[in-house]
């Protein structure tokens, strides 16, 4: 018998390939055999996902440490993690789009400072305003926001002196510092908003968890104590600001020049 994955030869008493891992598969498929698997792989309390999704709460530094260090069994693969992050996000999206509409509108006059003439407001780039079109590229800022992320730490920690990781081990951190945000934000958003609560105070409720979660991260990756955390936690805020300004100018810039190149 070989395995059905890397075609190794195989005793027909084991159970897994012990060259790629794989499960052996002796039966035919059926709706059992099916059912018995996705229990194994998403409902059954030891799958590989909930011991990541649980473990990033309680001892983030055994997953993140563990995967950078070369465990990778144990948990969920980052990237696997960070893909079923992106999903939940989907299906979050299409439950916003089509269940909290109302939800999603802003108060036309919630930009109209002091009770301002909305005669003057013509100008005002915020009144024409739309959440559910930032709401339908949750996805691409999320994934154009972690590389980022990953830079603002890794120089961070490079300008205090703790240099042990590299800029692709930052990268990890962050990646599964992020995909556990979106996973609970997620839950979060459509909780409160199944209760009817105002789609601003679930964005603050969800803003706060993000910045209080990645100080824990931070933390519990790195063991410092509590000030050496809070300094290194704002520095890499600092620099993340920075590095937005920065993009911003340059995509401006860049606009400029399309702009006077295309009247050309």
């Amino acid at each position: 018998m070989d395995c059905k994955n890397c075609n190794t030869s195989l005793s027909k008493l084991i159970n897994y390939c012990p060259l790629c891992g794989a499960k052996i598969v002796k039966k035919r498929l059926t709706f059992k055999n099916l059912t018995t698997d996705i229990t194994e792989q998403f409902l059954n309390i030891d799958n590989k996902f909930l011991k990541t999704f649980i473990h990033l709460f309680t001892k983030p530094e055994l997953v993140i440490n563990g995967f950078i260090d070369g465990t990778r069994k144990k948990y969920v693969n980052v990237i696997q993690f960070f893909a079923i992050s992106l999903t939940l996000v989907g299906i979050q999206v299409f439950l916003m789009n089509t269940f909290f509409k109302e939800a999603m509108e802003l108060d036309p006059n919630m930009f109209n400072p002091l009770g301002v003439d909305p005669e003057t407001q013509k100008n005002n780039p915020f009144k024409n305003i739309e959440l559910a079109d930032y709401n339908n590229y949750q996805s691409v800022f999320y994934v154009l926001s972690v590389p980022f992320s990953a830079i603002s730490t890794w120089l961070t920690y490079w300008i205090v002196g703790t240099r042990h990781f590299n800029f692709t081990e930052h990268l990890v951190l962050n990646l599964y510092y992020s995909a556990q945000v979106i996973i609970i934000n997620a839950f979060i958003t459509i909780g409160l908003l199944c209760f009817g609560i105002d789609f601003m105070l679930v964005s603050a409720v969800s803003t706060v968890f993000t910045f209080t979660y990645f100080f824990y991260v931070l933390k519990r990756v790195f063991r410092t104590s509590f000030i050496t955390t809070l300094a290194n936690f704002l520095l890499a805020m600092v620099a993340l600001g920075f590095i937005f300004i920065v993009l911003i100018i340059l995509i401006t810039i860049l606009a400029i020049i399309g702009i006077y190149i295309f009247k050309k």
